[in-house]
């Protein structure tokens, strides 16, 4: 690890951030390798958005549309949203890196549930506020643990529903339970990165929290059921003095114009977007059922992967089960940095790579050489 200057010093709280260690994508020594460790559409995005892409090559002298015109209205239109209501940035992790440096600072808190998204907590701290895990039940988000997390001082409190790396979900009933509950000063924000992959009746990714409330803003992607995250490309609704506070904060052109060209084309493109949930619902039931025969249980997800118990050690655990995985090309993504470490995260990948996985397990699971 780099040691700090003698002198020139970040503000306090810097460098207590642990660098955010994306999944592996190399399996030295494998002939092939399958990537299952970033939760990636393997259909990748649709025919539409790759020539939308193309097309935007003719205009790269030339700066995007600082106000993403086009794509909050084609985001509007397919999810029947005020476009004016609508901020873009470079992925989700902008929008919540933006949030924090808004709304919290030295002094304050941000709450977020024990196993949520890492991001969460690095954001709080880089603006010098003071991240605080609430605990889980049965590792999903407890709606009471994230009260009594909240205090005087609570300025957000994040909730990512399904939740990444648990792909756990809690229903509308509870997030607006949680809603109503924060502290006056506090803003809920839910994260709804998979929320196109959800199929539980009654789910509410936030649209309808958001247009009831004037404390809670929804964060969206393109980088998962769109197949976009080289573009890092996402997106919050929330009430018009949100949008506000973020439209002062971000960069003037804090969007690429082949990022913005190709949301558009994506979120129009609501057939594909069927079909690659429907694919995802289909190999995720089938693998968590596999992986259940070898005796490896899984969390109740509701995202593009899953979550599986090998155990934190003896000759099965899960640190032993990712070499064994990656030995054959197959990269998972381990789980200590979740506080998660007897835990394997696994993306749901086309037939071939659910095939090879549950073959690969059941391999491991009897000893096989």
């Amino acid at each position: 690890m780099t040691q700090p200057h003698p002198t020139l010093t970040p503000r306090p709280g810097i460098l207590d951030i642990a660098p955010y260690v994306g999944g592996e994508s190399g399996a030295p020594g494998a002939n092939r390798v399958i990537k299952l460790s970033a939760n990636e559409n393997p259909n990748g995005p649709c025919p539409a958005a790759i020539e939308a892409y193309r097309a935007a090559a003719a205009g790269l002298a030339l700066y995007p549309d600082g106000g993403a015109e086009a794509l909050r209205a084609a985001i509007g239109r397919a999810h029947g949203l005020d476009p004016a209501r609508i901020v873009c940035g470079a992925g989700s992790d902008e929008i919540i890196s933006l949030l924090c440096q808004a709304y919290a600072g030295p002094g304050d808190t941000v709450a977020h549930s024990r196993h949520g998204f890492l991001m969460y907590a690095i954001s709080a701290r880089a603006a010098g506020a003071e991240p605080v895990a609430a605990p889980e039940a049965n590792l999903t988000a407890d709606v009471d643990a994230l009260l009594a997390a909240c205090d005087d001082r609570t300025r957000l409190v994040f909730l990512a529903n399904p939740n990444n790396p648990t792909g756990t979900l809690l229903p509308a009933s509870e997030v607006a339970r949680l809603a109503a509950g924060l502290p006056a000063r506090a803003l809920l924000v839910l994260d709804a990165a998979y929320a196109e992959y959800v199929s539980a009746p009654g789910y509410d990714a936030g649209e309808k929290l958001v247009d009831a409330r004037d404390n809670v803003v929804m964060t969206r992607t393109f980088s998962k059921i769109h197949g976009l995250a080289a573009l890092r490309l996402g997106w919050a609704y929330g009430p018009a003095h949100v949008i506000d506070v973020l439209n002062r904060v971000r960069g003037p052109f804090n969007v690429s114009a082949p990022a913005l060209a190709a949301g558009a084309a994506a979120i129009a493109d609501k057939e594909y977007v069927a079909r690659c949930a429907a694919l995802n619902e289909a190999w995720r039931d089938w693998l968590t059922k596999r992986l259940a025969a070898a005796g490896v249980a899984c969390t109740d997800a509701h995202g593009n992967f899953v979550l599986a118990h090998f155990g934190e050690s003896g000759p099965h655990g899960a640190a032993k089960a990712d070499a064994w995985l990656k030995a054959r090309g197959l990269i998972c993504r381990r789980m200590e940095g979740y506080g998660l470490p007897g835990w394997l995260r696994i993306s749901i990948g086309d037939e071939a790579a659910c095939r090879a996985v549950a073959d690969a397990v059941d391999a491991f699971r009897e000893g096989a050489a």
